[in-house]
């Protein structure tokens, strides 16, 4: 069930019994509730690697329902990523996925690892694991959709944080990670926590805490053997997107990382994309996660 990177991140952390049992709620198709779930969603976001192997995280908009199950283990999204899109290419043609669904007004989330191809007017993803996730460290937001104000604005690309990237990072409460195996099947998860979590030591390096969740450590497992990965970070009021990618190391010092994790993960920027404007559906002010340390 677990490849070997999860299984020694368990290990390490004296999880390996809890995965175990948390594990077996892994399905490989989609239960009525996650079905009934996702269709109520207006974003997912997906995680994956583009042409050159380089992982990102993109987020997929529309009207509840535009993500929707169509079979016992194949997800349909209504919609592709726009051309300034990290993944566009990628998502133009047969690819693994990972896919997270996050719902802050009611503190919910479910992930979905599996293929995706392309079909007529969207995607189609055939599952391969689907799960929940408990809803630690996710801010209470409510949601609005609204029409982009005109075009989004020019899209910036670069190798390092800009001053506006470093202040939407030091703002941020929440933000999503793209990771993959050594095999190359990828994943994409959540992490939240008090604004400034998510710290730039640098403009090309930033590190984030990892704090207790499921004990499967998805995440960190595949970290541990295959760093390549990316980061999604939104200003939810202005849609507003900064896509990075990079390379992420796990760090074990205590003396690294804050009361209340279990580790660290130093991230090193290799390619920043800032499209300001591009997100079309905006959250409301963060009422803070009380788990968060």
């Amino acid at each position: 069930m677990f490849h070997s990177g999860e299984l020694a991140v368990q290990h390490r952390m004296g999880q390996a019994a809890a995965a175990a049992r948390v594990g077996r709620s892994i399905r490989t198709g989609i239960p009525a509730v996650a079905a009934s779930f996702l269709a109520e969603q207006s974003m997912v976001v997906l995680g994956a690697a583009d042409p050159a192997g380089r992982l990102w995280a993109s987020p997929l908009t529309g009207p509840a329902g535009f993500v929707h199950a169509v079979g016992d283990a194949t997800i349909d999204i209504d919609t592709l990523p726009e051309d300034a899109d990290p993944l566009s290419v990628a998502l133009s043609s047969e690819v693994e996925v990972g896919l997270i669904a996050l719902q802050p007004q009611r503190r919910r989330r479910m992930r979905v690892n599996g293929t995706s191809a392309v079909r007529a007017g969207g995607l189609r993803i055939t599952t391969e694991q689907v799960y929940a996730n408990c809803p630690k460290y996710i801010s209470r937001r409510q949601i609005r959709e609204v029409a982009a104000a005109g075009a989004p604005g020019p899209v910036w690309r670069g190798t390092a944080l800009t001053t506006a990237a470093v202040e939407m990072v030091g703002a941020a409460d929440t933000f999503f990670v793209a990771t993959a195996d050594d095999n190359g099947h990828a994943d994409a998860s959540h992490r939240g926590g008090n604004p400034g979590f998510l710290q730039v030591l640098s403009p090309t390096r930033l590190r984030w805490p990892d704090y207790r969740g499921n004990s499967m450590f998805m995440t960190l497992g595949n970290l541990a053997v295959q760093p390549r990965c990316g980061l999604l970070v939104a200003d939810w009021s202005t849609g507003a997107l900064l896509q990075l990618t990079g390379r992420a190391e796990l760090v074990w010092e205590t003396a690294a990382f804050t009361s209340g994790a279990q580790c660290a993960v130093d991230f090193t920027v290799e390619q920043v994309v800032r499209r300001p404007g591009a997100l079309a559906v905006r959250w409301g002010p963060p009422e803070l996660s009380p788990n968060n340390p």
